[in-house]
């Protein structure tokens, strides 16, 4: 298990996330690591930011830096751990967007499962 991911436990007792799942892509992904993908829906654009900065600061305190954050005070914002990628979206813009149909080849993850572990 990704120890990025056990760390992300935060997540679920800190941030109330509306419709949240995580793909993995080991298949999919050409490098020799797995790849999370966690996607997350919020209710509003404050929300979307929110969040995003909850999490930020959350792996910070854990020692976690991201690889790259793009898209801050957006109705997107995805946040690149290299091995965990993290895509908080608003409600409209994943419906619109759709990623879990563009990975639909990953095996999508059962969050409170993942955190029994």
């Amino acid at each position: 298990m990704n120890t990025l991911i056990r760390k992300g436990e935060f997540m679920q007792k800190t941030i109330l996330l509306q419709s949240a799942g995580i793909l993995d892509e080991e298949a999919k992904c050409t490098l020799k690591q797995n790849v999370y993908f966690v996607i997350a829906t919020a209710t509003s654009s404050t929300q979307v930011k929110a969040i995003s900065d909850e999490v930020e600061y959350k792996l910070d305190l854990l020692g976690v830096e991201p690889h790259h954050i793009e898209g801050r005070n957006t109705s997107w914002v995805c946040l690149d751990y290299n091995s965990v990628v993290i895509h908080i979206f608003h409600k409209q813009q994943r419906d619109f967007y759709s990623l879990e149909r563009l990975w639909e080849d990953g095996e999508i993850l059962d969050t409170a499962k993942l955190l029994e572990d």
